[in-house]
């Protein structure tokens, strides 16, 4: 799901680093508002590196493999902390193993990015909403890592198909990005899943993970 260099127009790489650098700033502005901010650090580096190895882990679902995204559940437990956090992690993968590229690291950490704050705030008003209902809280948590990956997905196509090369043919490209699209759908109900385990762990074992996330 990442949009490799030479792909888009110069302008929308600019536009996309723009606007990565005023969400970053936002972000780290709410982060220094946070008073746990010396524990919060500690839970950023370690989802940062989950981030970055979950690409490496592929799941072959036809017509094409995907990997782990991790928007909602970064979200979920980091808050603001998410979105530089993703910035860290894409920017390593694509000096690293080319996952992505630099001159398309703005849009790339905006369509990661934002669907982590979405879920960080998605989360948050339904943890209030839920209470201590055990089965909402686990829908609550499925719904969360669902709706982070795919909103990443929708991020992701409605960029492709709106900068396809006019030298290509538009109509199977498009069949492409819908192919692409429903695949990630199946990927996001995996993630949702696996969100609920996680967070039933975390509440058993370390439920402070889940506290003051910025």
């Amino acid at each position: 799901m990442h949009v490799p260099d030479g792909l888009l127009p110069h302008f929308v790489c600019l536009g996309g680093y723009a606007l990565m650098g005023g969400l970053t700033h936002y972000s780290l502005r709410q982060i220094q508002r946070d008073k746990n901010a010396p524990e919060n650090m500690p839970k950023a580096s370690l989802l940062a590196a989950a981030f970055f190895v979950a690409s490496l882990i592929h799941i072959p679902i036809p017509p094409i493999s995907v990997h782990l995204v991790l928007c909602g559940l970064m979200g979920a437990i980091l808050g603001y902390y998410s979105f530089p956090a993703i910035l860290i992690g894409l920017f390593f993968q694509a000096v690293m193993f080319q996952h992505g590229g630099l001159s398309t690291l703005g849009v790339n950490s905006l369509i990661f990015g934002i669907p982590a704050i979405a879920s960080h705030h998605f989360f948050s008003i339904g943890k209030k909403l839920t209470g201590n209902n055990l089965l909402a809280r686990k829908f609550l948590a499925f719904l969360t890592g669902f709706g982070g990956t795919a909103l990443a997905a929708f991020f992701f196509a409605v960029i492709i198909a709106l900068n396809i090369p006019a030298d290509l043919d538009v109509r199977a490209e498009r069949t492409a990005i819908l192919a692409f699209f429903i695949s990630h759908l199946v990927l996001a109900a995996i993630e949702g899943v696996f969100m609920v385990m996680i967070l039933a762990f975390l509440e058993r074992v370390k439920p402070e993970l889940l506290q003051g996330n910025g």
